[in-house]
């Protein structure tokens, strides 16, 4: 998904100011030398960790590629032999009846560039490692996934799929330049062709919802929702600036996606701690305060086991994929987590290369990338593969780990 120079992606900071104002009743009396103070809505403040991290992220299978480069074996999958399909990122998984899709990103294979490719599978226990079937053309090899009206070029890559009814659409990514990582998010709907080609429908966001996370949801499920029916909802997770972003919070009936003027943006909260909402992009506050604002990719899931929102992103501080969980999509959220350390959790040396400037310890590097570090991002969550009770959970998630340039499959244990 990046440039083979370094794993640091600088992005373009984006200075954005934003006033709210509350207005009052003319014809209210007010008392001399009464102060009037108005009161703009804010975010909640930030909460101490509700849950306890009971077993730290752990890798299942490496998903992708055609040998497994920590254990030295082939993939279950052996994407290279069945598809010409040699290396890849991301990995965003959504459900279509009993079909799992899962997404990827610049795709390094036999037929050249870095196009974005599409698998599936069947399977419904991911705790053993996922069987993947790749979309295909027809002589076998991968497809690439081809939206209508926009580049897709390095870090030009999907970020979502959801199914609504029979008709699958997908958030894509496009507009990268030098300046700027990720500069525009833009909804497409498939041609129904087997998740080959998809129809630009409209942008979605240039500011605060690049990268996006959607969870489908009823209306009526969540008190404080922009509606007054108990409609299918559509509860958007968004980062702005390419790893350099606070998240926000969107809302938009599932009927009306191919509407864009159908969107809500969460404004932040009233004196009753009630969210608001608002028409216009430029208004929506960030669902928590951030020391250093780091989010890039990220997933949102609703648990329902312990009855929690779950956050998962990857940042530089703390480094490493940051947990964060709520009882609401507006918050209270909580401080962060660490529910994966690539030092810590024996990723480095061991499934993540590490350069060997610094140390020699493994030789997992892809070819003549043997000086350039690895690292751990893209935490996609399985929100339907979630087991648990109603005091535990275990979920689990892709993760891409750049050098060697593949993705793993990792889950991690939860309790309140």
């Amino acid at each position: 998904m990046r440039k083979l120079k370094e794993y640091n992606i600088i992005g373009l900071f984006l200075i954005l100011s934003v006033s709210f104002f509350s207005c009052s009743n003319d014809d209210d009396e007010v008392p001399p030398d009464e102060k009037v103070e108005n009161v703009s809505p804010e975010t909640l403040e930030v909460i101490p960790a509700d849950v306890a991290i009971t077993q730290k992220a752990i890798k299942i299978e490496q998903l992708v590629g055609q040998t497994d480069r920590e254990r030295d074996e082939p993939t279950r999958n052996r994407t290279y032999s069945r598809y010409g399909l040699q290396a890849t990122d991301l990995g965003v998984p959504f459900q279509k009846g009993d079909t799992t899709f899962v997404l990827f990103g610049d795709t390094w294979g036999d037929r050249g560039g870095l196009p974005n490719t599409v698998a599936y599978t069947l399977d419904k226990n991911p705790e053993n490692g996922l069987e993947l079937d790749f979309v295909v053309d027809e002589s076998g090899s991968y497809y690439p996934l081809t939206v209508s009206q926009i580049s897709q070029n390095e870090f030009e890559v999907p970020t979502e799929g959801i199914m609504i009814g029979d008709q699958m659409y997908i958030y894509h990514t496009t507009d990268h330049s030098a300046q700027v990582t990720m500069g525009r998010s833009i909804l497409a709907k498939s041609n129904n062709d087997g998740a080959r080609t998809f129809e630009y429908l409209y942008d979605f966001s240039t500011t605060k919802f690049i990268n996006v996370s959607v969870v489908q949801a009823a209306s009526s499920s969540w008190e404080g929702l922009p509606s007054e029916e108990n409609e299918e909802s559509l509860i958007t997770f968004g980062s702005g600036a390419y790893r350099q972003s606070e998240v926000f919070l969107g809302y938009q009936p599932a009927l009306e996606i191919e509407n864009p003027q159908a969107r809500s943006y969460f404004a932040g909260v009233n004196e009753n701690e009630e969210p608001v909402w608002e028409d216009s992009e430029i208004d929506a506050l960030p669902i928590f305060d951030m020391d250093v604002d780091c989010v890039g990719e990220f997933s949102v899931s609703y648990n329902e086991f312990i009855k929690k929102w779950i956050l998962l992103y990857n940042c530089e501080n703390p480094r490493g994929i940051n947990l964060r969980t709520a009882d609401n999509p507006w918050g209270p959220w909580t401080e962060p987590q660490v529910v994966f350390e690539p030092w810590e959790d024996e990723g480095y040396c061991n499934f993540i290369h590490v350069n060997w400037l610094d140390q020699n310890c493994d030789e997992l590097h892809d070819p003549g990338r043997e000086n350039e570090w690895g690292g751990e991002y893209g935490p996609y969550q399985f929100e339907h593969f979630a087991t648990g009770d109603e005091q535990s959970t275990t979920i689990y998630f892709t993760m891409s780990t750049w050098n060697p340039y593949t993705v793993v499959l990792m889950k991690t244990e939860i309790s309140l």
